[in-house]
């Protein structure tokens, strides 16, 4: 009577394993998860955030759940996007929010909704380091000037490595909230950078404003 080999037997469990390790490894690697950011794996498998899909993917979210609905196709029915801004202070904005303003614009326009460039208006005065913001989120002289049937506006606010946005379409006419939307990121070295932020020195994940020049405490 011939004996099984049980060596060879309890080696083949590990041996599939094996072989399917780096099968999985690469199905990892492409996928370019930046949902690991922020974990143990984040040196391994993080990458950085995709802000042009991130973009795109508010203004599905609140073209989806707009009540009432969007209108498409109407030129005297815009859609006006403004830039995100601070939640603490609402004419303080970043590169990051006016990255994200325009890849929004961007998408309404390709869902097929008139978007009204908002730079290219008389009505708005361009401060320093403020953008277009402080009179297009002034819905009272928004209204009385222009014509929109929604007003997208966002705020972004963060805790250490951890970035809130909160993103919604106001009727400018009675100001209410026809769609909302809320999101959270795990802020990589691209839009810490887009934001002026930096890390510690530590290497911990809180986050700190860069330091200032010397002579800038001079003036």
């Amino acid at each position: 009577m011939v004996k099984k080999n049980s060596s060879r037997k309890n080696t083949f469990p590990s041996q599939s394993l094996c072989s399917l390790l780096p099968v999985v490894l690469a199905l990892f690697m492409t996928a370019g998860c930046s949902s690991f950011n922020c974990t143990r794996l984040e040196n391994l498998l993080g990458s950085d955030t995709n802000l042009i899909k991130f973009a795109y993917s508010i203004a599905d979210d609140l073209a989806d759940r707009a009540q009432p609905p969007l209108i498409p196709r109407q030129p005297d029915m815009p859609i006006l996007v403004t830039t995100l801004v601070s939640s603490d202070d609402l004419s303080q904005t970043s590169r990051f929010g006016r990255t994200v303003q325009e890849h929004i614009s961007s998408r309404f326009a390709q869902l097929g909704f008139a978007v009204k460039e908002i730079k290219l208006t008389d009505t708005l005065q361009i401060f320093p380091r403020s953008g277009e913001t402080m009179l297009s989120r002034n819905l009272p002289l928004l209204s009385a000037s222009q014509e929109a049937q929604v007003v997208f506006a966002g705020t972004i606010s963060h805790a250490n490595s951890t970035l809130y946005i909160s993103t919604r379409l106001i009727n400018p006419l009675n100001h209410t909230i026809t769609a909302s939307a809320d999101y959270k990121l795990c802020m990589d070295d691209t839009i810490l950078t887009m934001l002026g932020l930096q890390r510690n020195e530590d290497g911990s994940d809180l986050i700190e404003e860069p330091s200032q020049p010397f002579l800038n405490s001079l003036f």
